[in-house]
């Protein structure tokens, strides 16, 4: 029974269960990271309603304020705005847990490069949340938004349930999209099949359309999500030629070669 259960344990888990541990315990400090970042914000509503302003006045002088309108056509299809916040709710946690899942079991020998990019940037994003607090959209009614969420849900996102687990006025940089181009990037280059390629490509961009038309979040915020997601690949490659063997990424073909 356990010979034949060695080759499988050694395809799954390549490094052992200790390694799981490992991965685990990392991203669970990383939430208590966030978790502790919560707690620094509180008090600074008048500052993150004041910083959500400026964003407003910069991206009107920019002629990039459409988020109104994006919001507003989507809002205008009931089952568009519905999904839209259905994904926004539930895709952050059901495709990033399952998506690192894949990539740990099916393609392991790249996991640990994704593990670094997405640790290079949730630690660039809680500097981020701690200088520079941000209220989303959706605090800002006078601005023609709406909560889509709560619609959807029924719960409001400013409650004191929600406020709890999450940090309100989190919105720079949107880690939504951060996470949805440092997973789609690298499982677009893993995956083989065409139509799996393409999905994946467009995931930032529909995750994109997601943040902005819930009223989650702004252009800038997800262009900030964005240059966080690049400058966290970058240190990503740099630690992979430190230590090569381990945390460089292995594209499909060359991982199959190896």
């Amino acid at each position: 029974m356990l010979a034949p259960a060695r080759p499988l344990q050694a395809r799954l888990l390549p490094h052992g269960p200790l390694d799981v541990v490992r991965q685990i315990l990392l991203f669970s400090a990383a939430y208590w990271g966030y978790r502790l970042v919560r707690g620094q914000v509180d008090g600074k509503a008048a500052e993150s309603f004041q910083n959500a302003r400026e964003l407003i006045s910069i991206e009107r002088g920019s002629h990039l304020f459409v988020e109104p309108a994006v919001q507003g056509w989507t809002s205008a299809h009931s089952w568009l705005i519905d999904s839209a916040s259905w994904i926004y709710v539930n895709a952050q946690a059901t495709v990033t847990v399952g998506a690192l899942l894949f990539i740990y079991l099916m393609h392991n020998r790249s996991f640990y490069f994704v593990r670094n990019m997405l640790m290079v940037a949730m630690g660039m994003a809680l500097v981020g949340y701690v200088i520079f607090p941000t209220a989303p959209p959706r605090f800002l009614p006078e601005w023609g938004f709406v909560d889509s969420v709560a619609s959807l849900t029924g719960i409001a996102q400013d409650s004191v349930a929600v406020n709890a687990l999450f940090n309100p006025f989190a919105a720079v940089p949107s880690m939504h999209v951060a996470f949805a181009l440092m997973l789609g990037w690298p499982l677009a280059r893993l995956v083989r099949q065409p139509l799996i390629k393409a999905i994946w490509l467009a995931y930032p961009l529909l995750i994109t359309f997601v943040v902005v038309a819930t009223a989650n979040h702004f252009l800038v915020d997800a262009l900030h999500g964005g240059l966080a997601a690049g400058a966290s690949a970058w240190a990503a490659d740099r630690l992979g030629q430190v230590r090569p063997a381990l945390w460089a990424f292995r594209r499909a073909g060359a991982e199959a070669t190896a």
